[in-house]
């Protein structure tokens, strides 16, 4: 892998470690969050999209459309999934369940594209996952409350690999920011009859959470996500899927930061495992760049 991708995997992975700090930072309705993080980083980036690349934008076929949607719909499903897994089971639960996206990006390679998935992309893979059980320090309660929680987290797990396979085929003929523009945009719009069914308020928030939504835009989704689907040109879906992870760990170095929460040494061996793991599997599955589409 290329220095520059690597460092990018590197930016990406700490962007997206900034999630849960500024979710518990909002303290708002999950479904605002999802909402407000997309809808930003979708004004945004269709803004540029439409500054640089109005042609393509105007010369994309029903195909195209057809596949924008689902995965703007993946996209929507793993965040209706996921974030609220956080309030029905432990955060750590749905960390370590939603990382298991890898697992399920690797199949989904495998059976859709063909690709070849290495012993040692298996093996870091198995590696990262026991490492951040041992992060969550296996607070899997076994109340139904949980269950329900770990089942979506499971869930959004499922949902995130769909939204990164579907991405990889179109990342390499759209550019980025009509493809990351078009995404959000669905994301966001799929979100709002969501919001409305569950009674979830657009408005009426305190300044702060607006700063915290605008942060999470700007942060997770646009340094984040859009940095993962620059590398869906070059990278397999399976590399970005184990880079991120890194995620726990990353939130895990952020909280005590921001919050004074020092990880137990247990949390501490399941990092450096969790790390182990994405080298290896990361090095095991990295591949040679493919054609790059417009920029």
């Amino acid at each position: 892998m290329s220095p520059r991708n690597m460092a990018l995997l590197i930016l990406g992975v700490v962007a997206v470690s900034f999630s849960a700090p500024l979710i518990r930072l909002a303290d708002a309705p999950p479904l605002a969050i999802a909402f407000y993080r997309n809808g930003l980083a979708a004004a945004v980036l269709l803004s540029l999209a439409w500054s640089r690349h109005r042609n393509e934008l105007r010369s994309l076929t029903g195909r195209d459309w057809g596949w924008l949607l689902l995965a703007g719909g993946f996209l929507a499903l793993h965040f209706v999934t996921w974030i609220p897994s956080v309030t029905l089971t432990t955060v750590a639960a749905s960390t370590v369940l939603v990382s298991t996206q890898a697992v399920f990006a690797a199949a989904g390679g495998k059976v859709l594209f063909g690709d070849s998935v290495r012993g040692s992309t298996i093996a870091g893979i198995a590696i990262a996952l026991a490492g951040a059980v041992l992060i969550s320090g296996g607070d899997f309660r076994g109340s139904t409350r949980a269950f329900a929680g770990d089942l979506l987290a499971l869930s959004g797990a499922v949902f995130a690999a769909g939204y990164l396979l579907t991405g990889r085929s179109l990342r390499r003929r759209l550019s980025l920011l009509t493809y990351a523009g078009v995404v959000y945009s669905v994301c966001s719009l799929i979100l709002v009859p969501t919001m409305f069914l569950s009674q979830t308020p657009f408005t009426g928030y305190e300044p702060k959470v607006w700063l915290m939504f605008a942060l999470m835009a700007l942060g997770p989704q646009i340094l984040g996500h859009t940095t993962f689907n620059f590398l869906l040109r070059d990278l397999n879906s399976t590399v970005i899927a184990v880079a991120v992870m890194g995620e726990p760990v990353g939130a895990s170095l952020l909280a005590l930061l921001f919050f004074g929460e020092t990880p137990p040494l247990l949390a501490v061996v399941g990092g450096l495992m969790v790390l182990g793991g994405i080298y290896l599997g990361i090095v095991g599955q990295a591949r040679r760049p493919a054609q790059a589409p417009i920029e």
